[in-house]
């Protein structure tokens, strides 16, 4: 037992710490985008906050005509665009889901 060195224990623990930390850099980056903070700084951030939340809202109900983007589903622009997936059908007779390409502008209101 003298003649080992001690990098052959402490190899091991290094592994160890790396991958522990690999784990908790991915952990701390994948965290979803709408948590809310803990205690919001100032009553005026919120304020903001939703004021622009109701013009997103707006803009997206006044929005007619909607263009198709790489990957787009018509299930996904309803989500998107807040307009019934119905009712999209119904604008569209001829809307393929299976031929949809980016830059089609399909109606999502009359």
């Amino acid at each position: 037992m003298a003649g080992r060195s001690p990098a052959r224990f402490i190899a091991p623990l290094a592994l160890v710490a790396s991958a522990l930390a690999l784990y908790l850099v991915v952990q701390s980056t994948s965290r979803d985008d709408t948590e809310t903070p803990a205690a919001p700084s100032a009553t005026s951030g919120a304020t903001k906050t939703s004021s622009k939340a109701k013009r997103a809202a707006k803009k997206r109900q006044r929005r007619r005509t909607y263009t198709v983007k790489a990957g787009d589903t018509p299930s996904g622009i309803a989500e998107k665009t807040g307009v019934p997936l119905d009712q999209i059908l119904e604008l569209n007779p001829d809307l393929d889901p299976q031929s949809l390409s980016p830059g089609t502008k399909i109606k999502l209101r009359r």
